[in-house]
């Protein structure tokens, strides 16, 4: 049971990844770099990671902001 306990909070930092990750492909589908001279935007294999970090991030700043009250 403490184990469960444990991976809780990591729980929902894997899943703002996973939304992060979903949220850079539409974002490099649907906005993107056309020309190929924007280095970040113009392939969905840099755009991916990005967004799964971003969403890491964000999760694990609302998961600590929301643990504190």
């Amino acid at each position: 049971m403490e184990n469960k306990m444990r991976f809780l909070p990591n729980k929902w930092k894997v899943f703002g990844a996973l939304i992060g990750a979903i949220g850079g492909y539409f974002y490099w589908s649907e906005v993107g770099c056309l020309t190929g001279t924007c280095p970040l935007k113009s392939q969905w294999q840099t755009m991916v990671p990005y967004g799964a970090i971003l969403g890491f991030t964000i999760s694990g700043i609302i998961t600590d902001i929301l643990k504190k009250k």
